[in-house]
């Protein structure tokens, strides 16, 4: 049984309750790593496993139970200096392999201040045995929150390493700089490539082209396409980046253009080029635009695959018309394209939003008993657990879930969290957030914001406010209603405060708790 079911009494999800329980795991946390005394300084032995050193993603190794306990430490010293983390981890006799590395890191992954220190540390105890997995880990974290400098100073330390910069680093950092719309740093680093031995040809400058477009500078990709085809060549993935930055911008009539562009090309359009060009009508609210060069497809031959079939289901389903959803999704089948999990997904997330549950559970059977590429997913029991009405429902679908293979994920930590703090279920709130926390998942900055503006709706401003703090200090960027909420918190409990102080002024010796707030609160803003 997955833990979350077994909905623990914690009394509060308060950020009392949270340090309480951190504290008694910190006390432990000597036990679990057997710690020597603070005199004693142990060298740690570096293990290098057998893995691929480019992948960051979450593994599984035999002792997770190191990650636990050096996340204890590092959470327990969030608001001390490095040279106090260091301190406390330096008191570890721990074997460090990549695996235990790279979890730590992804458990960190949205407090850089945590993840920089860590990687610091283990910099100074590993020297040149770190891989570049590593490297690319921390890189990733720094970009995520835009600490570009502290990022430099890694890439400058990989760079002095022959052979540790690959196209992972290269990945990692394109995408970060394009997302935090430092172009000119992105382009440099492609005509770094060279420095460190990298090919330096098509596929790289597609890759570029692409973190471009994804996040919103089709243009500059379009004009940078246009100054280097020469040099580089370009084919029918080339244009189709350009057209899907177009189409992400959610500019119709530059698309336009540049569709006719590839059809007057050498380049023959593809199946992507009419999924992209498609889609792009579709999130315009062209529908009958779509749907047209959908129907035409099929009568020139040109066979639509399972993209575009889905995205004319998820489009029809968008403006209600699920029976003709249902049409395409009967026909696809009749002609060969077989359906996904996405297609099922589509129809299921409408379904629910029409209450139609007879009909949603009747295709999750169906999903169920073709498995394969329509077994369902997360996101199959995302859309049924928004649909559900009682907390006391929950169990059964996250069992139904954990019965598929499904593993939660943060966005479904995230949207029990939504669901429980709506139902004003206080124990279950604090359940999710622990397993959330103790998972490695989270919490995110949608953690924080779900807890921030639920506390604020129920007029619980300290609390509120202490969640917002510890965001933070984290180095996450609130959301924009976010501050509004916590100015607005600010001026009441400052108003509060006030009257209260008038109360007990004739107490100044004795603790109040307009004082006992004042020491919980650090004022934001």
């Amino acid at each position: 049984m997955h833990p979350i079911f077994q909905f623990r009494m914690l009394g509060s999800f308060l950020r009392p309750t949270i340090w309480r329980k951190s504290e008694f795991l910190f006390q432990n946390h000597v036990k679990i790593l057997g710690f020597q005394p603070p005199r004693v300084r142990k060298t740690i032995g570096f293990v290098h496993t057998v893995v691929d050193s480019g992948n960051i993603e979450f593994r599984q190794y035999p002792d997770q139970q190191s990650a636990i306990g050096l996340q204890n430490i590092l959470r327990n010293h969030r608001n001390s200096s490095l040279e106090e983390i260091e301190l406390a981890l330096d008191q570890g006799k721990i074997a460090v392999t990549e695996d235990l590395i790279l979890d730590v890191l992804k458990r960190n992954s949205s407090d850089w201040k945590l993840a920089y220190a860590f990687f610091k540390w283990v910099s100074r105890e590993v020297g040149d045995s770190l891989g570049a997995g590593v490297y690319n880990g921390v890189l990733d974290i720094l970009g995520k929150m835009h600490r570009f400098d502290e990022a430099t100073q890694v890439f400058d330390e990989m760079s002095k390493r022959e052979g540790i910069v690959n196209e992972d680093t290269y990945r990692v950092l394109l995408n970060r700089y394009a997302a935090a719309d430092k172009v000119e740093e992105a382009q440099d680093l492609f005509h770094r490539r060279k420095e460190f031995g990298i090919e330096h040809d098509l596929v790289p400058f597609q890759m570029l082209l692409m973190y471009l477009c994804r996040y919103k500078h089709a243009e500059i990709a379009e004009t940078l396409f246009h100054s280097k085809k020469a040099e580089f060549g370009f084919d029918i993935k080339t244009l189709n980046i350009i057209l899907n930055g177009w189409c992400v911008l959610g500019n119709v009539h530059e698309a336009k253009r540049f569709w006719k562009d590839i059809v007057e090309s050498k380049c023959k359009p593809d199946l992507f080029t009419f999924a992209t060009f498609i889609k792009a009508l579709t999130k315009k609210g062209k529908l009958g635009t779509a749907l047209e060069l959908f129907r035409g497809m099929w009568e020139k031959g040109c066979k639509p695959d399972v993209v575009i079939c889905n995205c004319i289901i998820d489009a029809l389903c968008f403006k209600n018309r699920i029976p003709e959803a249902l049409e395409v999704f009967k026909e696809m089948s009749d002609r060969g394209v077989f359906p996904n999990v996405a297609t099922y997904n589509s129809l299921i997330k409408y379904l629910c939003k029409n209450r139609r549950m007879e009909k949603v559970y009747e295709m999750l059977d169906e999903m169920e008993e073709k498995k394969g590429m329509c077994l369902p997913n997360d996101i199959t029991f995302n859309y049924l657990l928004k649909s559900l009405k009682e907390p006391e429902e929950v169990p059964g679908v996250l069992e139904r879930m954990e019965r598929n293979g499904c593993k939660m994920t943060v966005d479904t930590y995230n949207l029990l969290l939504k669901l429980y703090m709506d139902w004003v279920h206080e124990e279950r709130v604090g359940c999710t957030w622990d397993e959330m926390e103790k998972s490695g998942l989270g919490p995110n900055r949608c953690s924080y914001t779900i807890m921030i503006h639920g506390l604020y709706d129920k007029g619980r401003f300290v609390d509120a406010l202490s969640y917002f703090n510890e965001m933070t200090l984290k180095g996450m960027a609130p959301e924009p209603r976010s501050k509004i909420l916590v100015n607005t918190m600010n001026i009441k409990l400052k108003e509060q405060e006030s009257k209260e102080g008038k109360k007990d002024a004739v107490n100044s010796g004795s603790k109040t708790p307009n004082s006992r707030r004042k020491e919980r609160r650090v004022r934001a803003g």
